[in-house]
Formats: C-alpha cells, structure tokens, sequence
C-alpha cells in the first residue's frame, strides 16, 4: 500500500506555526488533488490545505485546535483506492496510532491544547508562541522559570528548542539561568508591568450593566503584534504637511475616463504608494530590517497597505515589487487586493514579505495618526485626510492667501537604525513628490 505524507505547508517568510481550525475531510473521505482538506491559521491570514494527490485520507494526525510547526506531517493519504483498511485497527489501539502512521517522530506536543484566551506575552512584556506555551504546560514550567529562559528566535524569543534544552538542564541537576537583575532595568519593569495587573483584575470588577466580549482571534493576533512592536521598535514620528492641490485636480479631471476606460475607480492610494516607492528609492536604508546587531538591506521594494476588514480588524496584504509596476499597475493591484482583503479572499503569500507599511488614516476622517510599525520592518507611513485649507501661496509678484487641498504624512520609524535626519528628510521626499504632481500626466 502507498502512503502520502501530508505536510503542514509554509505559509510564509515569518510563519513557523498554525493552528487547525476545522478539518474538511473525515478519515475514510476520498480526496481529490487540489482539494481542501483542512482550515488553519497563522498569525497573518486563514487559509485551506489543499491535498497533494488524489486518494483517501487515511489518517488524521493532528486535532482541531492543535498548533502545528511549518513542515510536520499533519495527515496520511493512501492512493491505492478507497478500500484502505489498513489504518482502521490502529486506530483502535490509541497507544500505536502514531508510530505506522508516521515513517519519524513528529516535533509536536499533543497532550495539551492552548486556549485561545491565554495570554502569549508575559508581564514583563516577553512573547511566547502558543508551542511555547503547551510545552510550558504540559512540563509544569511555571511563568517565573519561562522568564529565565533565554531565547535564541528571532528578537530574543524563546523556542521550542531553547525549552527543551531548559528541561534537559532541569532534569540533569545542572545550573538554571538565574533571572536577569531586576535593579538596573527596574523602571522599565515597573512601567511595562502596570498595564498587566488590571488585565488580572478587571473581571472582579465587571457590574451587571457592563458586558463582557472576548476577542476574536484575529485580534488576539493584532494585538499581540502591537504590543510585541512597541516592546522591539523605539517609536518615533515626524510629521509633514503636503500641499496635494494639483494631485487632487489632476484626479479629478481624469477619473470619470479611467473608470470608464478601465471599469474601475483610481484612488490615492496607488499614487501613495508610487511617491513612497520613488523616495525608498532615493533612502534605501529605510527598506531594511534588523537582525540583532545587523541590518538586512532589502533589494525588493514590497509595499503593505494596512485595510480595514467588515469586522473591524485589520489586514495588511503586500504589492510585490511595487518598484517595477507603472501608476496604472499600482492601481489595478491595490483595487484587486483591497477587494479581496474584504471578502476574505486572499492567498497567505498575499500578505507576507513586506518590506515598508502605508496605512491611509483619512479614510476615517483622521487628519493625522501615530502609526504602529509592522515588524520586522522599521517604518510604516499613515496618509491623513486631505482637507481644504486657507495656505500662503508664493508667487515671483508676491505671497498671497488661498484655498489649498492640504493633508498630514506621519511617519513612524524605528529609532534603533533610523536616526530623525533619515526619517524625517524621507517623509519630507515623499511630500515632494506629491506636492510636485504634473497636472497634464496621462495614465
């Protein structure tokens, strides 16, 4: 009989895990090439498994709610027919389900599921992955030993090895770590640990007027990001006022023709966004990212664009290669993957590998905002709302007072490897480049 292992897929640069949200197929099912199999999630997008080969599924490894790493087998399909029995009498015997079923040991841990409402960053602000936490659980590692740990991931986090090797330590009798001083950084505790203690405490306090909601899991994941951004990322935010007056006049003298022509609206955004590929272009230390005392200059120009879902949460999926499309493409893509993010329709490569962030607050109204950066990048920008505004207007016979089509770019940087000259003169370039929009361009 011929098995096919079923592999958890890569779903992206950053995406070590998923989680199984439901399974498609039962055991017993046939399954066609292409064809769905299971639901997951990552921390960036849900997402179907699709069946590598035709046959039956034979073997589930993994339940609903278990967090899997990228590249562990999470299924068997026979392909030598339906009547594939081979698998039903193991699965009668719990103790050797998973030794035939699978040619080497799986790294999961399946004893303990996480619920979603556990909290994956500690008091003093470290993150923990939801593998982190079930090892942690199902070996007794309380919260004061998981904050000795030191991490070898990325930022400093803590893996499954850096854990395994913890217990094996443990269990030798040899040295722990001993926690780090809490002298020197003791501001810096008590101010990161303030906010955790009313976590605790605000269910004691809930009246009977008041209704208590539980995130989703999307937001769970948005603000785990947020915190864990502000943890990495020294924030700070230069803001410039652009005078868009000929780029709004522009737009509107060509948009009736371009929807007719094209079947389909031109924004801002797309013009947005070809400003800040042009000024990435002219400060290309701004399309980096860190790796602790290295930073890692991104040749590719791929630029998320933060959209609001009908939920209210948020998605940032990727224009690759922004660099490369004309205005024309930058509008074409950006309708195309806004409209999908709405649906929920986008693919896990969709939202992964960006290099910059624009996020446009004046969809809401918003003049300006302080914009959160999206890790690992060390910048993201925030377009306000562009409102008409009395400005002085410089002229060779003298300055005079009229009516403006202002608006706000606030960008957020990340003060490790961006200094205010870099961020401040890069926000300054993008508004140039806005500001000096021709009025007679043709697209």
């Amino acid at each position: 009989m011929a098995q096919i292992e079923m592999k958890m897929p890569k779903m992206g640069e950053s995406v070590a895990e998923a989680t199984i949200i439901k399974w498609l197929k039962n055991e017993g099912d046939a399954v066609e090439a292409d064809e769905s199999v299971l639901e997951i999630a990552t921390d960036k997008v849900d997402s179907e498994v699709p069946s590598t080969t035709s046959g039956v599924l034979v073997k589930r490894l993994f339940n609903e709610g278990d967090v899997v790493q990228v590249g562990a087998v999470i299924a068997m399909i026979s392909t030598d027919g339906a009547a594939e029995p081979a698998t039903a009498p193991a699965a009668e015997t719990p103790a050797k389900v998973s030794a035939p079923a699978t040619p080497e040991p799986v790294p999961y841990i399946p004893a303990v599921q996480v619920p979603l409402a556990e909290p994956v960053v500690s008091t003093n602000g470290r993150f923990y992955s939801p593998l982190v936490r079930n090892i942690a659980k199902a070996e007794n590692i309380g919260q004061h030993e998981l904050d000795t740990i030191p991490g070898t991931g990325a930022e400093g986090r803590v893996t499954k090895k850096d854990v395994m090797l913890f217990l094996e330590k443990r269990g030798s009798g040899a040295p722990l770590v001993a926690p780090a001083p809490q002298a020197a950084p003791a501001s810096q505790a008590t101010s990161e640990s303030k906010p955790a203690a009313p976590a605790k405490a605000e269910p004691a306090i809930v009246s009977g007027s008041e209704e208590i909601i539980e995130m989703d899991r999307m937001r769970k994941l948005i603000a785990e990001h947020m915190v864990r951004s502000k943890h990495t990322s020294p924030h700070v935010t230069s803001y410039v006022e652009a005078d868009v007056t000929n780029l709004v006049n522009w737009r509107n003298k060509v948009k009736k023709e371009f929807e007719k022509r094209e079947n389909e609206k031109i924004t801002f955004t797309p013009i947005f966004i070809e400003a800040i590929v042009k000024a990435i272009k002219d400060f290309p230390m701004i399309n980096i990212s860190v790796d602790g005392n290295n930073l890692i200059v991104k040749k590719n120009i791929n630029i998320g664009m933060a959209a609001a879902l009908p939920t209210g949460n948020l998605i940032v999926p990727v224009i690759k290669n922004a660099d490369r499309m004309n205005l024309l493409g930058l509008t074409k893509t950006v309708n195309d993957l806004a409209s999908r993010a709405r649906m929920n329709k986008l693919q896990p490569d969709e939202i992964q590998g960006g290099t910059y962030t624009i996020t446009n607050v004046g969809t809401f109204g918003n003049v300006m905002g302080t914009p959160i950066i999206n890790q690992p990048q060390v910048a993201i920008m925030a377009v306000g709302a562009i409102r008409k505004k009395p400005a002085v207007i410089e002229t060779p016979a003298g300055d005079f007072i009229g009516i403006r089509h202002m608006m706000f770019l606030s960008h957020a940087y990340d003060h490790r490897v961006v200094d205010g000259a870099l961020g401040g003169s890069f926000v300054r370039r993008v508004a140039d480049y806005l500001e000096q929009w021709d009025v007679n361009r043709e697209i």
